[in-house]
């Protein structure tokens, strides 16, 4: 979901046995490269330009298919609450039985405000990101202020037992404390919800 050039992907995918893969993205552009380098992975792909939002209740729809894992890389953020509800119920109605939704992005602390979130999380640009422009600095500042909308991992997992995740696992938690990656497991077999960090 917002599958970019698909680069990081490509590479995950290298010398595995995955049977099909379908990416979704608004930039044509970046579908372009997606193909060049999915090139290299022997499987059946379907690359989707359109809203990853829109796209998934289509899919959900239309129940013609389902996945063993699906994935979203710093996309997920630009949803609304509500937006992020939907397609939680979506997801978990796409994946098989004992099927993953990986999840990397930004996670606001509990008790944190949007606006306090978005503070501490441009300190750690300014501060590390050296290489960029002061005209890039800006631009970044603008597209997190006007579009980024973090949720916490309380929120998320009450998102996942809602929409009848079983376990949710956070696989990583950057130093700044200002995005993970979070794993939520389908089972085929029902049991309460699960919760694993590092």
């Amino acid at each position: 979901l917002g599958c970019g050039d698909a680069s990081f992907t490509a590479q995950a995918l290298a010398n595995t046995t995955i049977a099909s893969y379908k990416g979704i993205d608004l930039s044509e552009p970046a579908l372009e490269i997606a193909r060049d380098n999915m090139n290299s992975i022997p499987c059946e792909q379907t690359l989707i330009h359109g809203d990853f939002f829109e796209v998934v209740s289509e899919l959900g729809q239309k129940q013609q298919d389902s996945f063993d894992g699906i994935l979203s890389s710093f996309a997920f953020h630009h949803l609304s609450f509500e937006q992020k509800d939907g397609i939680m119920a979506q997801l978990s109605h796409l994946l098989k039985a004992d099927g993953v939704f990986i999840l990397i992005d930004i996670v606001s602390t509990d008790g944190e405000t949007r606006d306090a979130y978005l503070r501490r999380y441009l300190e750690g640009v300014y501060q590390d990101w050296a290489q960029l422009t002061p005209a890039e600095v800006s631009m970044v500042e603008g597209h997190v202020l006007s579009s980024d909308f973090p949720e916490t991992q309380t929120t998320l997992q009450s998102l996942a037992h809602k929409h009848d995740f079983n376990r949710v696992e956070c696989l990583y938690r950057d130093p700044l404390n200002t995005s993970q990656v979070l794993c939520f497991y389908k089972s085929s077999a029902k049991s309460p919800l699960q919760l694993g960090a590092v």
